[in-house]
């Protein structure tokens, strides 16, 4: 068995959304070069993989068959405004989040396949993690486009867990919540679905309280920390620790899968966290340190250098290597950028990190009275 997995091809990368749209395919090529650049697909523990496109049967797991017509059907005509398709009521629009693009079908259904495909590894015992990281694309539902997101991989691939009679254990640690993969599971007690997210007092897509805490046999398995914005390095894990490890531990998944949003970073110009790659990547070995079969995926992340740094330390955390914090020179001189790792965290005003600190406690106090006790844990 092979350490990890990485799933990637140019063809990924090489989309539009529009031209002035935050979510930027190109992210993927940059974090792919960086790490060959650091010898990382050289590694006799790491495997790089293309991926495959999801058929419809398996994008049917999720998606209604009208919804997936409909992006076909979109993404090979003239557009949102053919007017052969009410772009409008699947969640398309010219100039909104989620606009239709050439071959829009086609680029949504490699990127969901390639999850599809690391699933696959990681459930046949091929490698012990496998990394897409064009996936993560979490707030897609199953009749509409959302945040960027058309077809819902994260969940799609925790589909594929649940029919080979696997129990899976989802974390999210993207700024946005994780609406899609939360409302397909809500009631599932299969599924442990955490979020850890910029609050939806403050963020797209608004929801993820603490009391969305799934519904039926679910109760108690959809689970919500949501942070308060200018949330930085030192709040962000102590929460993080308090909550993840041990619910996931209780649960006793068979697999995790992980969304690694890294829309966290102090500099995004969509959220208003201040993590930099020293708070996330400890999350990450964390994330690690549970030792169960994982599949991680992307996901946000709009301050394009900042993503290829953070992706590449996750993957030597699957790789269990720690590259040189010295950028490879091309990586650099292209990027502007010189070290791996952030030496300096941004400061916050200290009335702002009492802010934090209360919203915290409350955050992790209700989750310790609410729901720990559904898995025998102690508040």
């Amino acid at each position: 068995m092979r350490r990890a997995a990485f799933i990637y091809e140019d063809a990924l990368s090489r989309h539009e959304l529009r031209s002035d749209h935050p979510m930027r395919p190109v992210r993927l090529r940059y974090t792919y070069e960086l790490l060959q650049e650091y010898g990382a697909f050289d590694h006799p523990e790491a495997v790089l993989l293309d991926p495959r496109s999801a058929t419809e049967e398996e994008l049917a797991w999720l998606h209604t068959s009208e919804y997936i017509a409909a992006v076909k059907a979109l993404g090979s005509g003239p557009g949102v405004d053919s007017g052969a398709v009410d772009a409008a009521r699947f969640g398309f629009s010219g100039q909104g989040d989620n606009p239709v693009y050439p071959n829009m079908f086609e680029a949504a259904a490699l990127s969901t396949g390639g999850s599809l495909l690391a699933a696959e590894m990681v459930a046949s015992g091929e490698v012990r993690a496998a990394f897409n990281i064009s996936g993560g694309l979490h707030h897609a539902a199953a009749g509409h486009a959302s945040g960027f997101c058309v077809f819902n991989d994260p969940a799609l691939a925790v589909h594929y867990f649940l029919n080979r009679g696997m129990r899976v254990a989802y974390v999210d640690i993207d700024a946005h919540h994780g609406d899609g993969v939360q409302e397909a599971f809500y009631s599932d007690d299969r599924v442990l679905t955490i979020s850890v997210h910029e609050s939806g007092q403050y963020l797209f897509p608004g929801t993820g309280s603490v009391d969305e805490m799934g519904e039926g046999a679910g109760r108690g398995y959809s689970v919500n920390l949501p942070l308060y914005p200018y949330t930085g390095d030192d709040d962000y894990v102590e929460a993080f620790s308090q909550v993840v490890p041990p619910l996931v531990r209780a649960f006793a998944p068979d697999v995790l899968v992980t969304q690694l949003g890294i829309d966290s970073y102090h500099s995004d110009p969509l959220t208003h966290l201040q993590v930099t790659t020293e708070g996330y990547i400890e999350a990450v070995r964390q994330l690690a340190g549970l030792g169960l079969p994982w599949l991680a995926l992307g996901g946000g992340g709009y301050d394009v250098t900042a993503v290829a740094r953070a992706w590449t330390l996750a993957f030597g955390v699957m790789l269990d290597i720690d590259w040189p914090d010295q950028l490879p020179s091309a990586f650099a001189k292209e990027h502007g950028a010189g070290r791996l790792r952030d030496e300096l965290s941004p400061e916050v005003p200290a009335h702002i990190k009492v802010d934090v600190r209360r919203y915290i406690e409350d955050s992790v106090g209700a989750i310790r009275q609410q729901i720990f006790p559904l898995h025998g844990l102690t508040g």
